[in-house]
C-alpha cells in the first residue's frame, strides 16, 4: 500500500521544483556542497528563520509567503548553477552571497529561465517578431534602502574601477568660508563626476538581478549621469544610448561618445531629453534608467561613506539638487551611521523646483530650468526624491547665477581645482548661509568638474 504521508511529502517536493528548479531539502545540499553554508547560514542568506527554514527542508510547507525571501532564494539557486556549470568561480562566492543577503528584488510570478551573468548584461538574443517595448528595471519608483551590507556590497562594486576620492581642507579657501571646511573631491573620479559611482553599481545590480537582459539602455542626461551609464556600459559589454537637449555641453557629448554610447539630441531642456528617451525606449525595447533609482542612490552613497570615514564629527553637509540622488545618498549614509550630521542641499535660482517642493512638502514642477549651471536644471522633481529630502534634509538654499560662478572662480583660485557649474553650488550655498555655520566642522561635495571651455571663459570674464 502507498503511505498517503509519503506521497504528501513527494508532492510538496515536486511543487518546490516546480517553484524554485529544485526543492528545498535539494537546493540546501547543492548549497552546502558549492559554499559551505549551513542550515543557519542558509536562513540568515535568505531572510527567513530557521525553524521556518526546516519546514521547508520537511516539506511540511511549500511557499515561502515572503516575496524578497522567494527573489533570494530564486537568485541562489541561479547561482549554485552557474557555480556546478563553471560559468561562475569560486572567487565570486563571498561577494555573491553579500549581494543576495543584500537584495530587495520581489519574486517574478515565475521562475526565470534566462540566468543572470551567462555573459554581459544585455548579451542575450531577443525574437525578432517580438514587440518592441520599455524595459523597466526592478526597484524603479522605490525608494531607496541603505543597510550596512548593501553599502557593503556597493562599495565593493564600485572599488572595482574607483579609487576613493580625497576629501581636503584648503586653506585659503577656509579664509572665505571662516570655519574648517573639507570639500570632497568627486570632480577626481575617471568621468570627473560623482555619478560614475550610481551606473556601476546600477550595471552590476542589473547584472545579478535575475531579470531577463535588455537588448541595452537609455537615459536621459545634461552630461554626468549619461557619462556614468557609458563608462559602466563599456564596463559591463552593454549598449548605451544617451538623450541630451540640443545645444549641450560639447565636452560631455564628447565624453559620452569616447566610452561607447550612441548620443541623441532631442529637445530644448532635460525634460524633453527625457520624455524622447521614454519614447525611443518603446521604440527600440530598451531599458529606461531614470536619472534617480535606488541602484543609483546605493552607488552614491560609496562616496558619502567615504567622506565620513575620513572626516569625523561633520556638522554640516553642503551638496547641489538635479534629480536628488545625491543629497537622498548622503541623507542614507547619515542615518545609517547615526549621525547627527545637517545636509542641506543647495539649488540654482533658476531652478528652484526642489526648493519649491521642500517648502510646500510636496513635489512642486516649474514651467522652466532657466539657468547655466546645467547639472541641477530641473524642472520636475522625482516624487520618491521629495519625500525623502523633505524628511532628512535641514534646509535647501537657493544661489544666483552670480554667486555660482563666483564660486566656480573661487574654487579654482584657491584649490586649483577646476569645479563644473553644479559642481560650484556646495561652495556658493555654504557661502550664503556662512553666518550659520561659522565655527563648525563643515564638508562641502564637489560633485564634478566637467565644464566645457566656453562657460569657463564666460565665467572667469564676467568674474575679473
Amino acid at each position: 500500500m502507498n503511505d498517503p504521508m509519503n506521497d504528501a511529502f513527494a508532492a510538496r517536493r515536486r511543487q518546490q521544483a516546480e517553484m524554485y528548479g529544485d526543492s528545498i531539502d535539494v537546493l540546501a545540499g547543492k548549497v552546502q556542497q558549492l559554499m559551505g553554508l549551513g542550515v543557519s547560514d542558509l536562513a540568515d542568506i535568505i531572510g527567513l528563520s530557521v525553524p521556518m527554514l526546516h519546514k521547508l527542508l520537511n516539506a511540511e510547507r511549500v511557499g515561502i509567503g515572503n516575496q524578497v525571501a522567494m527573489g533570494r532564494l530564486t537568485r541562489l539557486q541561479e547561482f549554485a548553477d552557474q557555480l556546478i556549470s563553471g560559468e561562475a568561480g569560486r572567487d565570486e562566492i563571498p561577494l555573491t552571497l553579500a549581494q543576495i543577503k543584500a537584495s530587495t528584488t520581489p519574486a517574478r510570478p515565475s521562475r526565470v529561465t534566462a540566468v543572470a551573468g551567462k555573459g554581459p548584461v544585455g548579451s542575450q538574443t531577443r525574437n525578432p517578431t517580438s514587440p518592441r517595448r520599455p524595459v523597466v528595471a526592478p526597484g524603479t519608483g522605490e525608494a531607496p534602502v541603505i543597510t550596512q551590507t548593501s553599502l557593503s556590497y556597493a562599495r565593493s562594486v564600485v572599488g572595482r574601477h574607483i579609487r576613493p576620492t580625497p576629501a581636503n581642507r584648503w586653506p585659503l579657501l577656509e579664509r572665505f568660508t571662516r570655519t574648517e571646511t573639507w570639500v570632497k573631491h568627486e570632480n577626481h573620479s575617471p568621468t570627473g563626476a560623482f555619478k560614475v559611482r550610481g551606473g556601476l553599481n546600477f550595471l552590476e545590480r542589473l547584472r545579478v538581478s535575475g531579470m531577463p537582459a535588455p537588448s541595452g539602455l537609455i537615459s536621459a542626461t545634461r552630461g554626468n549621469h549619461g557619462q556614468s551609464l557609458a563608462f559602466a556600459g563599456s564596463r559591463y559589454g552593454v549598449p548605451v544610448t544617451i538623450v541630451v537637449p540640443e545645444g549641450n555641453n560639447p565636452d560631455q557629448v564628447d565624453a559620452m561618445d569616447g566610452h561607447g554610447a550612441e548620443v541623441v539630441e532631442h529637445g530644448a531642456d532635460f525634460q524633453a531629453a527625457r520624455e524622447h528617451a521614454a519614447k525611443l525606449a518603446g521604440e527600440r525595447g530598451l531599458l529606461m534608467v531614470p536619472p534617480f533609482h535606488a541602484w543609483l542612490v546605493e552607488g552614491i552613497a560609496t562616496y558619502a561613506a567615504e567622506l565620513h570615514e575620513a572626516v569625523s564629527g561633520l556638522d554640516t553637509v553642503y551638496v547641489p539638487i538635479g534629480m536628488g540622488s545625491g543629497i537622498c545618498a548622503n541623507i542614507l549614509v547619515r542615518d545609517l551611521l547615526g549621525l547627527r550630521t545637517e545636509i542641506v542641499g543647495v539649488v540654482s535660482a533658476g531652478a528652484p523646483a526642489y526648493a519649491l517642493s521642500f517648502e510646500a512638502g510636496r513635489p512642486v514642477s516649474t514651467e522652466s530650468a532657466d539657468t547655466f549651471v546645467d547639472g541641477v536644471a530641473c524642472r520636475t522633481p522625482d516624487p520618491v526624491a521629495v519625500d525623502m529630502i523633505n524628511r532628512g534634509a535641514a534646509r535647501i538654499i537657493r544661489v544666483s547665477e552670480e554667486e555660482a560662478a563666483e564660486a566656480m572662480a573661487l574654487t579654482y583660485r584657491s584649490t586649483h581645482n577646476l569645479a563644473e557649474p553644479a559642481g560650484s553650488l556646495a561652495l556658493a550655498g555654504m557661502l550664503a548661509d556662512r553666518d550659520q555655520v561659522e565655527g563648525r566642522r563643515v564638508a562641502l561635495v564637489q560633485t564634478g568638474g566637467n565644464c566645457d571651455i566656453d562657460t569657463l571663459t564666460r565665467v572667469t570674464a564676467d568674474i575679473t
